[in-house]
């Protein structure tokens, strides 16, 4: 039978994800428009995207957090240019964005000492064998994968090289070892559905360090430069942006985070998130024929939620167009260098009403299909 009940959202697109709940644009403090950046008041708004989101987030003392250009793609290209070279490179990586990292590294800025640490969609690569003394690079939630890191243990405590962690699909929904963690990087329209175009550098002093003790032999263009004679710009990470934000996009990162801190701080982001993934486990639990890429149930994402179904590519394509035409599930294939499936988004933004409203959706479309 047909379902008759549907999501009140059916936005479950994996970026740019769903707005949060109750979220109306014309709440949005826009006083800021019009206004430049560099103006007191444009400041106070950049100052207090970092500054919030270090409180929000619970960073260690000495942790910085910066707006940057050009998304989370951006901010991975700043660490990567302006830190690497030192040291040998540790890459780990199990899905397509990782990859991309890899062929950075190696065919952008040629370094010679680079070890690949690769693993198919839905398998995690060995973490143990990344070495404390080398730099590492990774993600931590393969998006396109739905594969997780379960946590840092893997991290040496006495490690002489950084870690640079690709983060953006997962920060606001996991725990994070900051300790461990030298650089991280996100984008707005991730678990806070947010804008796009603006990414966020999160650096530890250890990262801070290796910026004011380094200069990369390559040319550096104008929006990777985090220092000046020798010292950190420190004014990236107080709001002074390098290029022009739009402040339409600050004003709604700022409610984002203004919402995270009225339901209760990120434990309570993470939970929802949590909770989310446990609706879909349900109900993969009770039909044989739908199943996580996600392997091991302890790497399962709890935000880019990847699932493979008993059909062949073109009736996935089926599938998911059965399922916007319907109006009840948008923007939900497989990401298109993934193998055919389903990519659910289950960050904090998604109400688990909305998942449990979905669920027989999907039946139904795999019945039509598979008929």
């Amino acid at each position: 039978m047909k379902p008759t009940q549907k999501p009140a959202n059916p936005n479950f697109s994996s970026g740019p994800c769903s707005k949060r709940p109750g979220y109306n644009v014309t709440n949005l403090d826009l006083t800021t428009l019009g206004r430049s950046h560099r103006a007191a008041i444009g400041k106070v708004a950049l100052g207090r995207v970092c500054s919030e989101t270090a409180e929000v987030l619970g960073l260690p003392e000495g942790y910085r957090v910066g707006v940057v250009p050009a998304s989370d793609t951006g901010a991975v290209e700043m660490a990567l240019w302006s830190l690497l070279g030192p040291r040998p490179v540790d890459v780990f990586y199990w899905e397509s964005f990782g990859q991309g990292w890899l062929t950075d590294i190696v065919k952008q800025l040629k370094l010679a000492q680079v070890n690949e640490y690769a693993a198919d969609y839905g398998l995690l690569p060995d973490m143990s064998q990344a070495n404390p003394s080398h730099d590492i690079v990774f993600t931590w939630n393969g998006t396109t994968s739905g594969v997780k890191i379960t946590d840092g243990d893997w991290i040496s405590d006495d490690r002489e090289g950084l870690t640079i962690c690709d983060a953006t699909s997962a920060v606001f929904a996991m725990e994070m070892p900051w300790e461990k963690l030298d650089v991280v990087t996100f984008s707005w329209q991730k678990v806070l559905g947010g804008e796009g175009a603006h990414g966020m550098l999160i650096l530890s002093p250890r990262a801070v360090e290796r910026l004011e003790n380094y200069t990369p032999p390559w040319p550096m263009p104008k929006i990777f430069r985090m220092t000046k004679g020798g010292k950190l710009i420190d004014g990236i990470f107080k709001g002074e942006t390098i290029n022009t934000p739009s402040m339409l996009c600050v004003a709604d990162y700022l409610d984002a985070l203004d919402w995270v801190k009225s339901i209760g701080g990120l434990k309570a982001t993470i939970a929802k998130s949590a909770e989310n993934l446990a609706v879909i486990e349900k109900f993969v639990a009770e039909n044989d024929w739908i199943n996580f890429l996600a392997q091991d149930e302890a790497t399962r994402s709890n935000t880019s939620i990847c699932l493979s179904l008993d059909l062949d590519a073109d009736q996935v394509k089926k599938v998911v167009k059965l399922l916007d035409a319907e109006g009840v599930a948008y923007d939900i294939g497989a990401y298109r260098d993934a193998p055919a499936g389903l990519r659910i988004w289950g960050g904090a933004t998604v109400e688990k009403t909305d998942l449990e409203a979905l669920m027989p959706w999907i039946t139904w479309a795999y019945q039509q299909v598979s008929q």
